[in-house]
């Protein structure tokens, strides 16, 4: 199967995702600083949130400019990434509006960490489809990065509840990780252009 259909709809439902995200910052009745202060909690999880979803849409690219085949297991696991990503306009609502309560914010680590949990299953299903001597395969190895996301996550989630700073830093630290784009695909692309 080609996989030119797969990207251009996970294109479209990220590019929905960032537009349900900016639409749920209501604009103030007010015309103060004052007013504008008000509304930096709900500013600073959007940004984060942005930022996330930026990241899973710039390694998605460099994930299937990789990938030489697309299965039906390849296809499930991209809807099931897609569902994660598809909750975080709610849970970084919730959030934002209650400025960075504990279970708002324990559940977005968690929808954090299933996101990413999905990003490791959608890679995997590739490398099952592409085989273990796949430039995907090559590219990932051992995906220290991904692996420490999610523990990370599992961390900060119970740590909302102890100290909600510490669990935003958890969460801020994985997204600097990651802003880079993942350049191992890339340098592999570069070595191996076959």
């Amino acid at each position: 199967m080609g996989k030119n259909r797969l990207e251009a709809f996970s294109d479209g439902v990220l590019a929905i995702i960032i537009t349900i995200m900016v639409l749920e910052m209501k604009v103030p009745h007010g015309t103060d600083w004052q007013t504008l202060s008000g509304l930096l909690p709900v500013f600073f999880s959007y940004v984060l949130s942005f930022i996330y979803v930026g990241i899973y849409w710039n390694n998605h690219h460099h994930l299937f400019h990789a990938v030489k085949h697309v299965s039906g297991g390849v296809l499930w696991a991209n809807l099931h990434l897609l569902f994660w990503l598809s909750l975080f306009p709610f849970v970084t609502g919730w959030m934002g509006e209650n400025h960075f309560a504990p279970l708002p914010t324990a559940l977005y680590g968690g929808c954090l960490m299933m996101a990413g949990a999905a990003y490791w299953i959608l890679v995997h299903c590739i490398i099952k489809a592409d085989g273990k001597d796949s430039l995907v395969a090559s590219a990932v190895g051992k995906d220290f990065k991904g692996v420490i996301s999610v523990v990370v996550y599992a961390i900060a989630i119970p740590l909302a509840f102890v100290h909600v700073l510490l669990a935003q830093i958890g969460y801020i630290c994985i997204a600097l990780l990651w802003l880079v784009p993942d350049k191992r695909i890339e340098k592999k692309f570069f070595e191996d252009p076959h």
